[in-house]
């Protein structure tokens, strides 16, 4: 149904197009243009596509990895600035002894002033006693940087201790992601500016002796350091940055709402290393290559999900372009393939219509020829082609007219050659009964030559020939007597070639013709016959006087000119004498082909006539 629809709704222009030639190059050629057009595209669109994506995987996995080495080295530092270092006796003795001895207490305020002042990126520093269940803080207030010391209730029940306890590195870290405010369960914590930190570290301070906790140093870093260190990675609309712990806590997202998401479908436990820092994940919004770098100590990982729009937005620019460059040569294509094919098709829609009036019966139609190309080529052929059959026209009229005047001599003489023959009988039968033999032969040889003559076949085996040869030849032995004398070379292959009727007999009325009757001593006729690579040749020679070369030549000559174009208006005397070897060179021609004929040489010595035959024509024995 929606085939037939579509069908005569495109019926009246599919069926415009068809009627001219330029209509169907113009389509042809356009659909060429959009066909190559749109495989480039979309061929370079995918490999713009499948170049930006390991691009974007090369340029961010190195960028993740250099980021994340500097990230991992920032935190190193920390570690180490939490550690007394050499000072670690001197530290734990003034923690022991700070509620009881002034010196320890100074010690311990002094040692965290200088630990303040050490870096720029510290908010606040906590040192919490156990035993004495109070902490001293250092923050910086109107300028001025000092040193309380606050009573607090037990830290033992807050997560963060409870890490840096159980740590194996005795340290733990403490995340602020998620706003101010203290973590759930978490309500006796320092109160710290949580707008103003990101990140709390946390050491746990031992005995030397009994390894028991003595005291907590607490970290608080803002962000500043960070967000130096990751101003390196390349950072556009629509990408997400996000640095975690190695148990998967966050530290630093962009955006709280796609962070959500990521931990709905548990995004991050899909981060390890047999992934090799890539995979593809789709939330319900769009979907994203993630590229992860995973520190090699500790495990943190630095995470830039990148949506594959942006990725390919390169590529999906490009392919716009393409499409914009291929309209625009789509249409001057089609305007230079619409200007060549009319240019091309003129000629032939020219031809086309002389063609028409030639076939309504036009036949002075001309075709203009212009140029040298296969057009012009084609018309000139036409052209010719009319010229050749304007003269196919007339050459047939003229048969037409010649047939005419054939039948009726023949319908005027078909009684004659039946009666004569008839006639020749009666007079044998007389002459048979009066014993005279040598009358009986000749007359019945006449009468069985005249029967040949008469038969209508117009080719006959080469035996027919010779039969009738030595029957004409008993007619004018009485004419010439021994002055006659003929040699058969014929060989015996060629008794079956087939061969046109009294052509051998046309041969030898010439030797009688022009030896026989020129001179008045013996004359010797061969007739043979042999084979050639190409011909079947059939000759018949006298040892006469010859043929003056004058004479030659126009014999030769005469045997040129086509059949219809001599007859008894145009003919000179000369040629009457020669009409029977016309008419044989003609038979031959329009039995065998033009490769057939005769050849004619002559000297002082006598004359040879060779009639040749193609090999495998219509005169082959069989």
């Amino acid at each position: 149904m929606i085939k037939t629809t579509l069908y005569k709704l495109f019926e009246p222009l599919l069926e415009r197009i068809s009627r001219r030639l330029a209509n169907k190059l113009i389509l042809l050629f356009t659909i060429i243009i959009i066909l190559v057009v749109t495989s480039l595209t979309f061929i370079s669109y995918g490999m713009l596509r499948k170049e930006s994506v390991n691009n974007s995987i090369a340029s961010t996995g190195n960028n993740l990895l250099l980021v994340g080495r500097n990230l991992e080295s920032y935190l190193d530092g920390i570690s180490q600035l939490s550690l007394p270092q050499i000072a670690y006796d001197e530290i734990n003795y003034a923690i022991m002894h700070e509620s009881e001895d002034y010196a320890s207490k100074m010690y311990v305020e002094n040692y965290l002033r200088n630990l303040y002042f050490s870096r720029n990126d510290l908010e606040a520093i906590y040192l919490y006693i156990l035993k004495e269940q109070k902490y001293y803080y250092v923050t910086n207030e109107n300028y001025n940087i000092t040193v309380r010391v606050v009573d607090h209730p037990s830290i033992e029940h807050l997560t963060w201790y409870k890490r840096a306890l159980e740590s194996p590195f005795n340290r733990s870290y403490q995340s602020f992601v998620g706003g101010a405010g203290p973590e759930q369960g978490d309500s006796a914590d320092y109160p710290v500016n949580r707008d103003e930190s990101f990140m709390g570290y946390h050491r746990m301070l031992r005995s030397i002796v009994s390894r028991e906790p003595q005291a907590v140093l607490s970290l608080y870093f803002n962000s500043s350091v960070t967000d130096e260190i990751m101003k390196d990675i390349p950072f556009s609309p629509g990408e997400h940055l996000m640095y975690v712990s190695p148990d998967n806590e966050p530290f630093v997202i962009d955006d709280h709402e796609f962070y959500a998401r990521t931990e709905e479908a548990e995004l991050l436990k899909e981060l390890t290393p047999e992934r090799n820092g890539q995979f593809t994940w789709s939330d319900d919004a769009q979907k994203y290559l993630v590229m992860y770098d995973i520190s090699q100590k500790e495990g943190w990982k630095l995470i830039k999900p990148i949506p594959y729009s942006k990725i390919y937005e390169a590529a999906t620019k490009t392919r716009q372009l393409s499409y914009g460059i291929g309209l625009l040569f789509l249409m001057v294509s089609v305007f230079l393939v619409s200007f060549t094919s009319n240019k091309i098709t003129s000629p032939l829609k020219n031809l086309s219509l002389q063609m028409k009036r030639f076939s309504t019966g036009g036949f002075d139609a001309e075709a203009a020829v212009v140029g040298k190309d296969e057009i012009a080529y084609l018309s000139r052929h036409f052209n010719k082609m009319v010229e050749n059959t304007n003269e196919l026209i007339n050459e047939r009229y003229k048969m037409k007219i010649v047939e005419k005047n054939a039948v009726l001599k023949a319908l005027e003489a078909e009684i004659n050659p039946h009666f004569l023959y008839n006639a020749l009988q009666a007079i044998s039968t007389k002459a048979l009964k009066n014993n005279n033999d040598d009358i009986v032969e000749m007359v019945d040889n006449l009468a069985l030559t005249l029967r040949y003559c008469i038969s209508g076949r117009d080719v006959v085996q080469a035996r027919e020939e010779l039969r009738h040869i030595e029957r004409y030849l008993a007619l004018q032995k009485a004419r010439f007597g021994s002055r006659m004398q003929v040699i058969y070379k014929w060989e015996e292959s060629l008794m079956d070639q087939r061969i046109p009727k009294l052509s051998v007999q046309t041969l030898v009325e010439n030797c009688i013709k022009h030896a026989l009757e020129k001179v008045s001593h013996t004359v010797t006729i061969t007739i043979e016959a042999h084979v050639t690579a190409e011909d079947t040749v059939i000759s018949v020679k006298d040892d006469g006087p010859g043929i003056t070369p004058e004479r030659l030549a126009q014999v030769l000559a005469s045997l040129e000119v086509q059949w219809e174009d001599f007859g008894e208006d145009t003919a000179g005397e000369g040629e009457h004498e020669s009409i029977g070897l016309k008419n044989l060179n003609t038979r031959l021609k329009l039995l065998y082909g033009e490769e057939a004929g005769l050849d004619i040489t002559s000297d002082g010595k006598g004359t040879t006539m060779d009639m040749r035959l193609p090999r495998g024509g219509q005169g082959q024995h069989g």
